[in-house]
């Protein structure tokens, strides 16, 4: 799977408008003892040998050991261990896919230089097509050389990478407590939310399958990143250990 920085962005302020959410399709709330592998598969590693770095020079190792579950909530462990930064992936792929919906996650963001969180979501065919002609719709980056910013992009044959579709937004207390994340995807556009707040609208005229490759089933992605292209490229080692607090992932009809 391949995760690519960020660098063409668009600067605005608040767009008005309330996320509208129809009738809820699944959810997970996090409530057990342990990861249900039923619903989440991990990814581990270091993306090697067919993506080294998950295609941006990333730091990090993923485990099945940097995370827990706690009043409730998953709590994904960034950790410099050694010589080594550690933390945890985990995918819906091939087992709770979505084709349209209102996505949500409502979580509290780790901090400092170096990290990297995200929610988001690629084609369930990523395997036939490859990247970026299957799409990636990231409904939450944080990086934490920036604060107080929240980055929503989609990536697509047509744009991508140094030119993805994309927008950053001021979000003053961004780092403070738990906040909701979202799009809303039809058939039509997306409208990605902050707390429901609406920050970023993509409708493009041209809907061919380089610029829209959203008419299809996409899965669920959590994890934190460390460096790399996007995140990084320095990382302060006295930052760590840092907790990605993940209370619930749901999905709505709309």
């Amino acid at each position: 799977m391949k995760k690519i920085a960020i660098v063409f962005l668009l600067t605005g302020t608040f767009a008005f408008g309330q996320a509208k959410k129809g009738k809820l399709i699944w959810e997970e709330n996090f409530k057990g003892k342990s990861l249900d592998e039923k619903t989440w598969n991990y990814e581990l590693g270091d993306g090697c040998p067919n993506i080294c770095g998950w295609g941006n020079n990333e730091r990090q190792v993923y485990t099945k050991e940097n995370h827990k579950f706690s009043n409730g909530n998953l709590i994904i462990t960034a950790k410099k261990e050694g010589d080594k930064y550690t933390s945890t992936r985990i995918t819906t792929a091939g087992k709770k896919e979505f084709k349209y919906g209102y996505i949500e996650t409502r979580a509290k963001l780790p901090v400092g230089q170096g990290i990297w969180p995200a929610f988001w979501m690629l084609g369930s065919n990523i395997k036939e097509l490859g990247w970026p002609k299957v799409g990636e719709i990231d409904i939450l980056e944080y990086v934490g050389k920036e604060p107080n910013m929240v980055y929503t992009t989609l990536h697509t044959k047509a744009n991508h990478g140094d030119h993805a579709s994309s927008k950053k937004t001021p979000f003053p207390a961004i780092e403070e407590g738990f906040h909701t994340y979202g799009v809303d995807w039809t058939k039509e556009k997306m409208d990605f939310y902050v707390d429901d707040t609406l920050v970023f609208t993509f409708n493009p005229k041209n809907k061919n399958e380089d610029v829209w490759p959203f008419d299809q089933p996409f899965y669920i992605i959590l994890n934190v990143a460390i460096g790399g292209n996007f995140g990084g490229p320095e990382v302060d080692d006295k930052i760590f250990p840092q907790e990605f607090i993940v209370d619930y992932v749901k999905v709505f009809s709309n």
